[in-house]
């Protein structure tokens, strides 16, 4: 642990000077706490705030995830906060990847990789610090935006219903777990691209194919064809769980520090 813990501090020491980094750290995450907490906000004053209204008039995509408690207004703002849970899992997926994109072609531009990959440190050690220096800073980034949004929902008036049904398990497995594995794997399959291109732009741009996935879940929920639930949620957190033993797996059989270093000579 001690060759990963300074893998980690090497990568932070560079990753936190660059201001690029650093704006997309704080803009996205106050953009992704802020859309969902204004589309709320109007969506319960349009629908009258709290008020009671006749659930019979909800579209039946609202009804699929309406709770016994809740009334018309209750059941579109679940609905609505539902979109804007892809958000919060799509954060551990594009904070890291401009990170671990620039973690292996970078270091080539600047000519740190060679002594690096010179050092006794094992390839599974030196991934895992790359890979760890990019997640960790994306998943304290994503679970920090949770809280603020948590504490944001009483101050626009969310009703206590809608408040419960986020702090569920479905939201929770999403940001508390479903995210973390998600930021594993974009960091791995980014770390991969790094390591087989010459141009921390193509890395980056090669890297963000990762948030297609997300998007098309994003439209398929917004035209009725699915309905994230507990279930749907516990099978996607099996599967990432398996991408990223795999990857985790594939990248430190693929990569070669030897030919790494005759090719980028």
């Amino acid at each position: 642990m001690k060759h990963v813990r300074t893998i980690i501090d090497k990568e932070w020491a560079e990753v936190f000077q660059n201001r690029m980094v650093l704006l997309t750290m704080i803009f996205i995450p106050v953009f992704f706490v802020i859309l969902p907490l204004v589309t709320l906000y109007f969506t319960g004053q349009g629908m009258g705030g709290n008020s009671p209204a006749d659930v019979a008039d909800v579209p039946a995509e609202f009804l699929a995830v309406c709770g016994p408690d809740m009334n018309a207004g209750d059941c579109m703002q679940v609905y609505m906060v539902n979109m804007f849970l892809l958000l919060f899992m799509m954060l551990p997926v594009i904070i890291p990847v401009t990170i671990a994109a620039y973690s292996v072609v970078g270091e080539k531009t600047t000519r740190s990789l060679e002594p690096l990959l010179a050092t006794p440190i094992s390839t599974f050690e030196l991934l895992a610090g790359k890979s760890l220096a990019a997640a960790i800073p994306a998943i304290v980034t994503g679970w920090g935006s949770f809280a603020i949004f948590l504490l944001g929902l009483p101050l626009i008036g969310v009703s206590p219903a809608v408040i419960r049904y986020i702090l569920g398990p479905t939201w929770l497995l999403a940001v508390l777990v479903a995210g973390p594995l998600m930021a594993i794997a974009a960091v791995n399959f980014a770390l991969f691209i790094s390591s087989r291109v010459d141009d921390p732009r193509v890395a980056e741009q090669i890297s963000v194919v990762l948030v297609v996935p997300i998007l098309a879940a994003l439209f398929a929920q917004l035209a009725g064809i699915i309905v994230i639930d507990i279930f749907m949620m516990l099978s996607f957190i099996g599967a990432l769980a398996l991408i990223d033993i795999g990857m985790i797996y594939l990248g430190v059989t693929i990569f070669q520090r030897e030919n790494i270093l005759t090719r980028w000579k």
